[in-house]
This record gives structure tokens, sequence and C-alpha cells, in this order.
């Protein structure tokens, strides 16, 4: 039976590594597959997805009224797929999440998604909730925080390197916007800032 996967992690993981090169091999063994990155996702070629290596793969892009499944079956017109493998997938909607899992239980198609599990707050996106909720298999893939420690938040600082604690749940970005911390140095850093903006 097909399943739905969601590999999740902090920024600068190696998500965007870890699909390419799944990708890569069902690609050595003659499997077509189907790549899906977020639009709204514009640091490199759109329609592409690249990692920090320098890998990179055509892909198709989404937004939230991407059909997904209509994507998908249009393309198994030129064949059939061995998988679908979406990036940047904390961008689905819950909708989008549910038309992955349909893929896997009625046409048999394995999905591997990877994503932000929370944002720069804390907080899950709407995608990685769903797809916490009823991936079949959840998957964390390991970064390091500063003090050595596994990193599982997402800190967005300014230019100037400082905690950003309000805005926009997203804000497109890589090292220079954000840092994977620890739970312990992340919320240390939101209570320094709101120490020097109280002071003034």
């Amino acid at each position: 039976m097909a399943k739905l996967y969601f590999y999740y992690a902090s920024m600068n993981a190696g998500k965007s590594t870890n699909l390419l090169q799944a990708a890569f091999n069902y690609a050595e063994r003659g499997m077509a597959t189907m790549l899906f990155t977020a639009s709204i996702d514009d640091r490199f070629a759109a329609g592409t997805i690249t990692s920090r290596i320098g890998l990179t793969a055509p892909a198709t892009p989404f937004d939230a009224q991407t059909d997904l499944a209509a994507c998908v079956h249009a393309r198994q017109s030129q064949g059939p797929l061995a998988c679908v493998m979406v990036d940047e997938a904390q961008f689905l909607t819950a909708a989008q999440v549910d038309q992955l899992a349909r893929l896997c239980d009625a046409d048999g198609i394995p999905v591997l998604a990877y994503g932000l599990r929370t944002d720069f707050r804390g907080d899950l996106f709407a995608g990685s909730a769903r797809l916490l909720a009823i991936a079949d298999s959840l998957v964390e893939i390991k970064s390091v925080c500063t003090c050595g420690r596994k990193a599982t938040m997402n800190l967005r600082v300014d230019a100037q390197g400082r905690p950003i604690a309000e805005g926009a749940q997203t804000a497109i970005g890589g090292n220079e916007s954000y840092v994977a911390l620890c739970r312990r140095h992340f919320s240390e850093a939101l209570r320094r800032r709101h120490f020097v903006e109280a002071l003034g």
C-alpha cells in the first residue's frame, strides 16, 4: 500500500537535499517521479527545487489554489508515476494534504512531503499540521543548534541578526533571515529581545 510520508525539520536541515537525493534514486532505476515546490519561495529560479549544496531539479510550482491531484493525473497521461514529492510542504493547505493522501489511497502513488513543522513563533503551519495528523509516516530530519543540541525551532532575525517576534507567518528567506535553534536557545533569544525592548 502506498504511503504518505512527512519529512520535517527546522531550517537548513537538508530537506531539499534529501528530496533531490530520493528523486535521483528513482530516476537511476528508470522510475518516473513528479516534483512540486511552493511558488511563493522565490529565492532561486521559479519552478525549481534548489538545495544549499547546489543540487537542483525542475518542479511544478503550487499555491493555495493548485489542484495537486489534477496535476498528477494529467502527468500520468505521459506514463505511470512511481512517486510524488513535495518540497516546502508547510505551504500546502489542509485540503491539498488530503488530496495527496487520496493519491496514496486511491491511486497507489507514494507521496513524500518535505517541510518545516513550525514557524518563527513556534506555531504549526497549516500544511504541517494536517500532515502531522494524517501522514502514515513521520520522519524528523535532524539539524544542530549552535550549542550542539538538536535544533527544532526557527528563529527569524533582522538584518542586524536581532530576533523578530512579530510579523506575517510567511517571510521567505535563508541563512540571512532564519537561525535554527534548540527550544532553549530559541526561547532565550526571544526573552532577550523582549527585555531590550522593555528597556526602551
